[in-house]
């Protein structure tokens, strides 16, 4: 390859060649006005412009490294590093979300704090080191415990609801006078892309911060949308984030140039202190361009003119600041290249060093901040009791505690275990669509936000991807969420939220950050043919297959409650994720095998009594004809199917109710099962990567043991189709009879 056609291709070389011959070539102009006129001083300049260099040289040091498999990331800041004016005017006690093009900021901000060296520890997450202090090896991002930088593996602004939810969270917990990790004036700063601020995630978010403002509510979120013009090979319309931005309500909109220091940095530090000041959502519009392309292996001569790259590479930021250097006489072109050479050589120099370091070595280090799990002692918290006088204040005297009152259904147990959770955890909230005055569609939440006050049980905008980000945002900001995710179906518009954003926070912060919450999602089938797939959803392989998430699903009343208790806890321990999937059509179920006998009501379990994860609830445990297991809807059912079957034929079948989908407990599906030779798993959802694939797997490992027969296993399941209206219904999911002809089928 020429050496022209080699520099038309390494834009990278194009850039640093460019860089050094401007500041050979520059002369001296006289500057229109003092760096004090402009808000600063020879000392923030010097710093910020250090900064750029930095950020500067570690994309070029990426880029030549990757060659060499020593770097594994080449995503950079280069033409985005105008955010170091963001890294010095926002605090690092700021909570941030930023995006992937952040150096600059990176490296203004660590020097906030002392004894962090940012070129070191960015050298350590590129060469995936386990001892990279943000992720500890598993991913590049910026993040930083003692800076406050919630590390974010965003690349479609999916961080922005969450950066609405700690906002929001601030002002929440100081209207609560509870203690929150950051001072009372923090505000919230959030970065990203201009393409990235069209998806929607993010328009839910910038329509979350403007609805909450607009209704009186302080949101201190500071919007900085980086607009260089380009989303890696689409353009940005020209005008389009301006008109866009610059008239929403309840949102005050700035511009700012981040191609220059001089004239961008007053324009940045209004925006911040009106933010601060004001405690209302700002939309900081920061002009940016995008060099080296989008990352290194990107060739932007697939997709740009030559005339279009050469006018970006033009605007380098950091020629402006250069230029700034020499025209006010603080450094000549001389030691600007002495110390753009100085910084080079010590990004490679760290690199090397930082490749050399230990990498994670095993799948148990790969997993080990994934689901953290003390169980001693979230058996200790479940069983913590709440003052006996608080309850009795709660419910209304001592024979209205629930313990105290006949036997009741799911519904009503499930309203009664979160007063007593609210009364346990000053810290919970719980939000949702009509979870407040209303109590919810299926009166779960009555009375609480009566008994609890709206600062702690609260409507939100009807967005399931906004309830889910203002549940992490919360988190952060010490409160202990509950959300409600009115139908399952609805879920599933907003799954990114956990599957890549809450669920993987503990894992890719090593463990630093986490965002405890319990997800309240009613779901499953069985309405009687009422409100089609949207009130009858059995899509459950979507949340069971997300890393580090524990979904529970009772079939009972006082399951409910321990279950709660436990899944509770384990948010307060262990910072822990959770989906607790309730069975709509169970809530109001009363009787088990004919109508009226009233056996599916259950006392309310005693305050300190709650279940053990993993652990399954056993029905006709001495049986061993024939072994049933299931869940949800398919408890009730089963048990009705095996009383029907045990009198026609006078075989013994037992029924496990699994109660936790996930993570499964194969050593205690493989103990059971082993005892059986013909088991039946009967599982309400779609056949396709259904609970029951997970189950049978386990048993299959039965039939490794010599010294038995071999097992026999039938399978049933619902349909892999969506739920019709009315009678149809009854068609597409599992019933009483056929778990009969499968009793059956197993029996012959």
């Amino acid at each position: 390859m020429s050496q022209n056609k080699s520099k038309v291709i390494n834009r990278a070389q194009v850039v640093d060649e460019n860089f050094v011959a401007f500041v050979k070539s520059h002369q001296p102009v006289e500057p229109k006005q003092t760096l004090q006129q402009q808000g600063l001083d020879e000392h923030i300049i010097y710093q910020l412009f250090e900064s750029q260099l930095r950020s500067r040289q570690l994309d070029l040091m990426a880029r030549i490294l990757k060659l060499q498999n020593k770097v594994f990331y080449t995503i950079g800041s280069s033409g985005h590093e105008g955010n170091v004016m963001l890294g010095r005017l926002v605090r690092h006690s700021d909570p941030a979300f930023l995006h992937y093009r952040s150096g600059g900021l990176m490296m203004e901000r660590s020097r906030q704090v002392s004894g962090i060296d940012p070129i070191w520890d960015t050298c350590l997450s590129f060469a995936a080191a386990a001892s990279d202090p943000a992720s500890g090896g598993r991913h590049k991002v910026w993040g930083s415990k003692p800076l406050w930088v919630i590390p974010q593996t965003s690349t479609i602004a999916s961080h922005l609801p969450k950066a609405v939810g700690c906002a929001l969270g601030i002002e929440l917990a100081q209207r609560s006078k509870a203690k929150i990790p950051v001072p009372d004036d923090a505000i919230v700063l959030c970065n990203f892309g201009d393409a990235s601020a069209n998806h929607s995630t993010a328009q839910g978010a910038f329509n979350a911060a403007s609805w909450a403002a607009f209704q009186g509510l302080k949101v201190p979120i500071l919007f900085v949308c980086e607009d260089n013009g380009i989303g890696i090979s689409v353009k940005t319309p020209e005008n389009w984030i301006n008109a866009s931005f610059i008239h929403r309500p309840g949102m005050q909109y700035f511009k700012a140039n981040g191609l220059d220091l001089e004239t961008g940095y007053q324009q940045v530090k209004r925006a911040v202190e009106f933010c601060r000041q004001e405690r209302k959502p700002v939309f900081l519009h920061l002009k940016t361009t995008r060099l080296m392309g989008h990352a290194g292996t990107d060739f932007e001569v697939d997709y740009r003119r030559m005339d279009e790259l050469e006018a970006a590479e033009a605007c380098d930021p950091l020629l402006r600041s250069a230029a700034s250097m020499i025209n006010h006489g603080l450094m000549t072109s001389s030691q600007i290249l002495k110390l753009y050479q100085s910084i080079h050589q010590e990004c490679l120099d760290k690199a090397e060093l930082a490749y050399q370091q230990p990498k994670i070595e095993n799948l148990e280090q790969v997993m080990a901040p994934l689901a953290p799990e003390d169980t001693e002692l979230v058996h200790q918290e479940a069983g913590r009791l709440v003052e006996q006088n608080k309850r009795i204040t709660v419910f209304g005297s001592e024979k209205n505690l629930p313990e105290n009152q006949p036997p009741k259904h799911m519904a009503i147990q499930i309203n009664n275990g979160l007063h007593d959770l609210m009364l346990k955890y000053p810290e919970m909230i719980m939000f949702g669509e009509d979870v407040a005055q209303k109590g919810g569609v299926y009166t779960i939440t009555k009375q609480l936000f009566k008994k609890f006050s709206a600062k702690r049980v609260f409507n939100t905008l009807l967005d399931e991807q906004t309830i889910l980000g203002l549940a992490q945002g919360y988190s952060y900001m010490g409160q202990l969420p509950v959300p409600e995710i009115q139908y399952l179906a609805y879920f599933h518009n907003a799954c990114d939220q956990i599957r890549g954003e809450a669920a993987s926070l503990q894992f890719f912060s090593n463990g630093q950050y986490a965002n405890p919450m319990v997800v309240r999602v009613a779901g499953l089938g069985y309405q009687k043919g009422f409100g089609g797939h949207f009130h009858n959803d059995n899509s459950i392989a979507a949340i069971r297959d997300i890393p580090g998430v524990t979904v529970a699903c009772p079939s009972r009343a006082d399951d409910a409650v321990m279950m709660m208790r436990t899944l509770t806890a384990m948010s307060k321990v262990n910072g822990r994720v959770s989906i607790f999937l309730e069975p709509i059509a169970l809530y109001m179920h009363k009787d088990l095998h004919q109508e009226g006998d009233e056996l599916w009501k259950f006392d309310y379990p005693s305050p300190d009594q709650y279940i053990p994860l993993g652990e399954p609830r056993l029905y006709h445990s001495e049986a061993r004809d024939i072994l049933i297991i299931t869940y949800g809807n398919g408890v009730p059912m089963s048990l009705a199917a095996v009383d029907v079957f045990g009198k026609e034929t006078g075989k013994r079948v037992m029924v496990m109710d699994l109660r936790w989908l996930q993570p499964l407990s194969g050593d205690i599906i493989k103990q059971w099962g082993s005892q059986f030779q013909r088991i039946l798993v009967v599982d309400e959802g779609r056949r396709s990567a259904c609970v029951g694939e997970g189950v049978i797997t386990y048993l299959m490992d039965l039939n490794n043991d010599d010294k038995r027969g071999k097992l026999k296993v039938d399978l049933i399941t619902g349909a892999d189709t969506f739920t019709p209206l009315a009678d149809a219904a009854k068609m597409v999911l599992p019933d009483k009879q056929q778990i009969i002809d499968g009793l059956k089928r197993l029996n012959g």
